[in-house]
């Protein structure tokens, strides 16, 4: 009675835990795993049967059916710790291991037929009951070499995981190695342990069945990636849409069906595109995902079923089984509250930016005020020239304009913009120039001629100074260039540099041309205003020497609308 009382005892704790993996079973469990909390209360029933068994061929019959589990569960072990250990076995492994287990096993089917397993079988009497005595055959032998060399596969995967692979539980790995010496003891140690007629292994089976739990227990918190998205579709803020590879519809969630209310009367296994507004939705999305696997993120906006207008994030992905990909899921959020906070943001900083705007409108407007008063300042000492800012700036303009009209120059924008606006600060280096050759009137003496042409080298350090904190660092550059070198000649004889040719910024070779042409036509206090027809000819001829001859045709073309414009004043 204490033999049988102690295996049905095992058998049923073996069942309770099986129970128990049940409760917690979940579909990402390992599938070997599983298997085990099957087969081990089977393989532990069959020993309380078979030794409440009184004839011999019941014996046989049950002892199979013990084996069953002790050919197989080795491997099963092998297998469940290289997956949680995350160590890939491959296929060919995989199967060649398991006809090795499976061979064994046929050769425990041929018991009382052939020696291959057991030479003999005999019952011997005890006290209460009957005990199997076994002779031994040379299969037997092999199955005792494959449960060695899956043990020594098992601590080889637990040390490897526990040196190399830092992602993996030590709690984890702990639970994995304790079966080990459980199960070297169940196999090899049980009969040395205990009285005729108690076997170990059935116990080593329910301590191992145990350990197995809690792994399983801690597997449910370890899976970070799917507890968070099962989370996430749980909470119903989530839906998601699967389909194959056909784009035929697989299924999908209460949330997907809020989302898209199409999918309530979708059949499965139909076309997503039979729905016209899936065919505009779902089937676009997938259409895209399919020429570029980079596009799986877009954004879309519908009315829901109360008229008002919601957004969603929609998230497409490749769906797998197991390596195999078997089809596509879509991921669907409701963002709206986020898309309307970004618009309220978006609102926000439009009507900031166009504040910013208008006040820094205004200082820049006060800015180039200042300049130009500075300029009318400088002017305003200088005998010769009254008017001269207001006309170069005009003259540049008139060549800019009809530059870009017949297109002789590829000008940007913003060269443009600023030229034009920098062309009042060409002569501010005269600030610095004496009065005496400043105001004099009449033509320079050498001597005077040289204390003139500092102003351009002065004029270009002046404007460093005054936008030197700008940050518009293109104006900066164009400014200070025009104020260095519109005297500069293309054949080299001009100043304060001697550059030449195309080393000229192409902004003070403008502004030379608009300088030169409102000098000539205008009247000095050393000369008379030049009529249009000498004027031009001056110019026409310094093409080249003088003036840079790629803007010959620009300047041919604003010859009327210069002469309009002087005529006019």
């Amino acid at each position: 009675m204490i033999q049988q009382s102690y295996y049905f005892g095992v058998f049923l704790l073996s069942f309770l835990l099986t129970l128990c993996y049940v409760f917690l079973w979940r579909p990402r469990f390992d599938t070997h795993m599983s298997v085990i909390f099957i087969l081990i209360p089977i393989a532990n029933l069959a020993y309380w049967l078979l030794y409440m068994a009184r004839d011999l061929e019941t014996v046989m019959a049950l002892l199979k059916v013990v084996y069953a589990g002790g050919c197989f569960l080795p491997w099963l072990s092998t297998m469940c710790v290289m997956g949680l250990c995350r160590i890939r076995v491959s296929r060919g492994v995989r199967m060649g291991t398991l006809l090795c287990s499976a061979a064994v096993f046929l050769a425990v089917l041929t018991i009382g037929r052939s020696p291959l397993f057991y030479k003999s079988l005999t019952l011997d009497p005890l006290s209460d009951g009957w005990i199997p005595v076994k002779e031994y055959g040379p299969v037997h032998t092999v199955h005792y070499v494959l449960i060695v060399l899956y043990l020594m596969a098992n601590l080889a995967a637990l040390y490897y995981t526990y040196r190399k692979k830092k992602q993996v539980s030590r709690r984890i790995l702990l639970l994995l190695f304790l079966p080990i010496p459980v199960s070297i003891g169940g196999y090899f140690a049980g009969h040395a342990l205990l009285p005729p007629g108690f076997e170990l292994m059935p116990l080593s089976y329910l301590l191992s069945q145990a350990l197995y739990l809690l792994i399983a227990r801690r597997m449910v918190l370890y899976n970070v990636s799917e507890m968070v998205i099962e989370s996430m579709v749980q909470s119903g803020e989530t839906g998601f849409v699967t389909v194959d590879l056909a784009c035929n519809y697989l299924g999908s969630n209460a949330s997907a069906k809020r989302f898209l209310p199409e999918l309530r009367t979708l059949t499965v296994d139909r076309p997503v595109g039979e729905s016209g507004e899936l065919r505009e939705s779902v089937l676009c999305w997938l259409e895209r995902f399919k020429n570029d696997p980079n596009d799986d993120k877009s954004l879309w906006r519908r009315l829901d079923e109360n008229g008002e207008e919601r957004w969603y994030s929609v998230d497409v992905s490749d769906l797998y089984d197991g390596q195999r990909k078997c089809g596509y899921q879509i991921f669907l959020q409701d963002d709206t509250q986020r898309q309307k906070y970004i618009a309220l943001l978006d609102r926000y900083n439009a009507d900031l930016q166009a504040e910013v705007d208008a006040k820094t409108e205004r200082l820049v407007v006060m800015h180039d005020r200042l300049i130009l008063g500075m300029a009318s300042m400088v002017e305003s000492r200088d005998n010769s020239t009254g008017g001269h800012i207001r006309r170069t700036s005009e003259g540049v303009r008139i060549l800019i304009e009809t530059a870009r009209e017949n297109g002789a120059l590829r000008l940007s924008d913003e060269f443009c913009k600023n030229i034009v606006k920098a062309a009042p600060m060409h002569d501010l280096g005269k600030i610095a120039v004496d009065d005496a050759v400043l105001r004099k009137p009449g033509r320079f003496t050498p001597e005077e001629f040289e204390k003139m042409k500092a102003h351009a080298a002065e004029g270009a350090r002046i404007v460093h100074e005054i936008l030197r904190d700008t940050d518009d660092e293109s104006f900066r550059r164009i400014a200070e260039n025009v104020a260095h070198y519109h005297h500069e000649r293309m054949d080299g004889s001009g100043y304060p540099d001697g550059l030449r040719g195309e080393d000229i910024p192409l902004e003070a070779r403008i502004m030379a041309i608009a300088d030169v042409y409102d000098a000539l036509v205008s009247k000095r206090v050393y000369k008379d205003a030049f009529s249009f027809e000498k004027a031009d000819r001056i110019i026409m001829e310094g093409m080249g020497p003088q003036f840079d001859e790629t803007l010959k045709e620009t300047y041919a073309a604003a010859r009327p609308k210069l002469e309009a414009y002087y005529s006019n004043l």
